[in-house]
């Protein structure tokens, strides 16, 4: 984690938490995010650099997307697996000067860049934690765009694809939420410029909702191989490519695909009570009794009560939607919509 940048968010007001840092109380950060556009510092994320004249070869080969085809301006969604198929990572991709730039949940980060690095051989690959010296910088809402061109930063008109000013990076997830790639000493004077641009500050429970809501999973260390991609709905991200060569669980992903093996889908919901449920806590349903039937992948707590969650889980449960968290008599979940349809089975 970048000390300077921490220690200068904490002069703006932030505390930092085992979870992230929030600016206020968690039912006003995440309120802010339906109020209006907020500025997030993403420091739940760690970076990893891949650079080398054999690091677009190496990626493709270990991960779940077509690298080969990540142009200088786009993104893309892709995953790391087991041999079984099972998601290590969820990835944020792109491209920068110094190579590829990859995005991954902080406290899966370390393990990442050692598994990738033991794949090096005598590849001409260098990875490195690029954490220290790059930040990231969330911008959501329908203002966005005005909040960023105050900055100086002209947002990307098309989702997955980045613009470039100077040694800033802005790349486009879907319409309402933009992340900034920054150099860490530069960081301080775009997050201010943001806010004065008309973004609240905020926390990371208001990015985990934004998130949630745009139906964008992030595996943590809590959910590590407990999916494979589909059932997160990562092929409907474009987190997949099912055209490219081989890579670690890559059979597995094909056969869940093209044999009709998936049984699990990912879902949001809206889980009601006072107490936070547990990234990992198991989903209960009448048609499989005393057995698990899913798990929550991420949950944060919701503007009017209670906390909205992406959760997989059996599709003909989802179905038949009836679904309780923790027990057969735990609380019920209420199904919200996804921005995005999923395929018909």
């Amino acid at each position: 984690m970048n000390t300077p940048w921490i220690e200068f968010l904490v002069r703006e007001g932030a505390t930092l938490e085992d979870s992230g840092i929030r600016f206020d109380a968690p039912e006003a950060e995440v309120g802010a995010v339906e109020a209006g556009t907020v500025v997030v510092p993403l420091v739940h994320l760690g970076l990893i650099r891949c650079a080398g004249d054999d690091s677009v070869t190496f990626l493709h080969n270990l991960l779940s997307n077509d690298v080969k085809k990540l142009g200088p301006q786009s993104a893309q969604w892709s995953s790391f697996n087991t041999p079984k198929g099972r998601m290590l990572a969820s990835l944020l991709l792109w491209n920068d000067d110094t190579g590829r730039m990859i995005a991954a949940s902080a406290d899966v980060q370390p393990m990442l860049q050692k598994k990738l690095s033991m794949y090096v051989l005598r590849s001409k690959v260098k990875l490195a934690d690029a954490t220290p010296d790059t930040v990231l910088i969330g911008v959501s809402g329908a203002a966005a765009d005005a909040a960023l061109a105050n900055a100086g930063i002209a947002a990307p008109t098309a989702p997955m694809t980045q613009s470039v000013a100077g040694e800033v990076r802005c790349i486009r997830l879907d319409q309402r939420n933009l992340v900034v790639a920054v150099p860490a000493a530069a960081a301080p004077e775009v997050f201010t410029k943001l806010a004065a641009g008309g973004a609240t500050k905020a926390g990371t429970a208001a990015w985990q909702l934004a998130m949630i809501r745009a139906g964008l999973p992030l595996i943590t260390a809590a959910t590590q191989e407990e999916f494979v991609a589909q059932m997160l709905n990562f092929e409907v991200i474009g987190g997949v490519s099912f055209n490219k060569g081989c890579y670690p669980g890559q059979e597995i992903v094909a056969r869940t695909q093209y044999l009709g093996k998936l049984k699990k889908r990912m879902y949001r919901v809206h889980v009601p009570g006072d107490a936070p449920p547990a990234v990992g806590a198991d989903l209960f349903t009448p048609e499989f009794g005393d057995q698990s039937a899913g798990k929550l992948v991420n949950v944060v707590a919701a503007p009017k009560g209670g906390f909205e969650a992406l959760a997989v889980m059996q599709i003909s449960c989802a179905e038949a939607g009836e679904v309780h968290l923790g027990s057969p008599q735990g609380p019920q979940l209420q199904f919200l919509d996804l921005p995005y349809a999923l395929p018909e089975k």
